[in-house]
């Protein structure tokens, strides 16, 4: 009986352990859904820490060879703001990975990759349904946009095709729709031309391409309905005042709607980094970039003014600022905190 009652110890505290390690694991999992919406779209958890840990070797030997000199490339410096901006946003990250033998770090690690690429998933079969719901609605195209068959949608199909046109090009042209659809040469899509649907009212101006851009209202749903919520995407009009709360995550968050309603537009069935000429990384890259190192103090202040037009749009009016003291002193919140003090007050007051 001693022999079966140390048996049955044993077994729950296995039971226990395993109880344990899968909370972990769907912690684990649920933090790294995250990483692809905030953080970055496509690199690795494991890039992210190993460019860090690359900076952090490389400070060391500076430190005893003062020739050396270090000059990390573009790729190298968007890897490590990665890496601050995971510990901003899982700020247990660094401390756990310090702590933990290497078998749980590499679980950990794997674990929060798959928390990523499964809400990159989501979000994409998400916006598959959306965009097309969206196109339809506003387009209203001869050939309706079918979420389930994406060969339908792409640059064969009109509407499609006009929001993904190249912002140097006019897809009313049918020269350039023909030159398109054809790939013939001069007019090969590649991630080097922003699509018109980046645009407000998906137009352009060749003499001013910063003009309108980020400013499209597919792009502002799809942020929306990821951001937010899929309801929420039907409302976009809304323009008032609002604390800039983009900014914190302002470089993935944008690059990561546009890229994704790219994909959405587009007639490749799978998610891949590379659709023909466009390759996706360096289009998220580029987007990045166009936030994150404007050339000059005035480009700088045109990017501030567009995230604050982003967060007007995305989080409404606020009307706080416009009511009056006396209107919020007799608002039943203030008003009953005054009441009750009265009571209070009563038995003192009373002769």
């Amino acid at each position: 009986r001693h022999r079966i009652a140390h048996l049955e110890e044993k077994l729950e505290a296995l039971e226990a352990g395993c109880a344990s390690k899968e909370r972990q694991s769907n912690y684990y999992l649920a933090e790294g859904r995250a990483i692809r919406r905030v953080i970055t779209l496509f690199d690795n958890v494991e890039d992210l820490v190993t460019e860090n840990d690359r900076r952090y070797d490389l400070n060391d030997d500076e430190e005893s060879n003062v020739e050396q000199v270090f000059r990390p490339s573009s790729y190298q410096d968007q890897l490590q703001v990665g890496y601050i901006t995971l510990t901003h946003t899982l700020p247990w990250f660094h401390k756990k990975g310090v702590e933990m033998e290497y078998d749980e770090y590499a679980h950990m690690m794997k674990t929060l990759q798959q928390g990523a690429d499964s809400a990159r998933g989501d979000d994409t079969s998400k916006l598959k349904t959306l965009v097309a719901e969206w196109v339809n609605r506003e387009f209203k195209p001869v050939d309706p946009v079918d979420p389930d068959d994406k060969h339908s949608c792409g640059f064969i199909n009109d509407a499609c095709g006009k929001l993904l046109c190249p912002a140097e090009f006019d897809w009313n042209n049918p020269i350039v729709k023909a030159g398109i659809r054809d790939h013939s040469e001069g007019y090969i899509v590649m991630d080097l031309s922003f699509p018109a649907f980046l645009y407000d009212k998906y137009q352009t101006n060749p003499d001013d391409l910063e003009e309108g851009l980020f400013k499209g209202r597919i792009l502002l749903q799809g942020y929306k309905a990821v951001f937010t919520s899929p309801s929420s995407a039907k409302d976009i009009e809304g323009d008032g005042d609002g604390v800039d709360v983009i900014r914190n995550n302002r470089l993935a968050k944008k690059s990561f709607a546009g890229v994704k309603v790219q994909f959405a537009l587009s007639s490749v069935t799978s998610w891949w980094s590379i659709d023909g000429d466009f390759d996706y990384i360096q289009f998220w890259r580029t987007i990045i970039d166009f936030f994150e190192k404007p050339p000059s103090r005035e480009a700088h202040c045109r990017v501030d003014k567009l995230l604050e037009w982003w967060t007007r749009k995305v989080f409404g009016r606020s009307h706080h600022d416009n009511i009056s003291n006396t209107a919020k002193a007799n608002m039943s919140v203030n008003a009953l905190a005054r009441q009750r003090a009265q009571r209070d007050d009563a038995p003192f007051d009373s002769p």
